[in-house]
């Protein structure tokens, strides 16, 4: 947390992160734009935001994008609001869900890091087997995690089975890739979703998630999850940069104390 601290003392790190709350997915020369200072300088201060998890980036092709990352401060959240009284800590929250809430550009894209006391081995288990995604995500998978394969999902005990849900990368440890789950009417009546909800989601085209897995010291692993693919102005894109979060430090409080969070944190 202190890297935390100290990256958003800095007025213009802050207007960086206020960039990127604006239009998510920049290059450096795009966030330079606006900034009286050299592009090296620009350059340092993105290195801290990175530094201090607020900041990750993707290559496409010979671009580095940058993309804020709420995952930090989504932690603090969750750690230090409850110890005190909640109106006291508005500010934070009010924070919190400004990095949350990006507004949605033309191609949005969702892209989430945050750092796991595990190894590579669990965090890859944690992902593929039932006996852990249905403790912190109430969500089980039946496929044989290869190129190609179909997938079946059962999403809090509905059954989901399409011939274009499909594994795109299996690299075990390393990387994974899956086409999202259809909308389904079943589904739809499990979450109490509107008739015109289940008509936007249902005729949206189909998304894909990609999680990287990364060492990052001894017993530490960075996971960065990017789903992508959505249409411009896509209901879906909301939804899933509110979802991810949860199931994440879910799935990270499973892999460090051994329980996922309660269904009410």
């Amino acid at each position: 947390m202190d890297e935390v601290f100290k990256a958003l003392a800095d007025p213009t790190r802050r207007a960086l992160l206020d960039s990127l709350n604006a239009h998510n997915g920049q290059t450096l020369r795009e966030l330079c734009t606006g900034l009286d200072m050299a592009r090296q300088s620009v350059s340092k201060h993105l290195a801290v935001l990175e530094e201090a998890g607020l900041v990750t980036t993707v290559r496409r092709g010979r671009e580095k994008l940058h993309y804020l990352n709420a995952a930090p401060v989504h932690e603090i959240a969750h750690r230090w609001i409850s110890r005190y009284d909640r109106t006291r800590v508005q500010a934070l929250a009010d924070l919190k869900l400004a990095l949350e809430e990006t507004a949605m550009d033309a191609a949005p894209t969702f892209v989430y890091t945050t750092y796991i006391r595990t190894t590579p081995q669990k965090l890859w288990q944690a992902l593929t087997e039932p006996a852990f995604t249905r403790r912190y995500w109430s969500t089980e998978f039946a496929t044989d995690w290869s190129v190609g394969s179909p997938m079946t999902w059962d999403n809090h005990g509905v059954q989901i089975s399409d011939p274009k849900q499909v594994v795109l990368e299996a690299e075990p440890c390393s990387r994974l890739s899956y086409t999202w789950h259809a909308i389904t009417p079943e589904l739809a009546k499990r979450f109490d979703w509107d008739e015109e909800l289940l008509a936007k989601l249902s005729g949206e085209a189909r998304s894909k998630v990609t999680f990287t897995i990364e060492e990052a010291a001894a017993q530490v692993v960075k996971l960065t999850v990017v789903h992508d693919g959505f249409e411009p102005g896509s209901s879906l894109a909301g939804m899933v940069s509110h979802g991810w979060p949860n199931v994440v430090a879910s799935m990270k409080s499973l892999l460090e104390t051994g329980e996922p969070l309660p269904d009410d944190a």
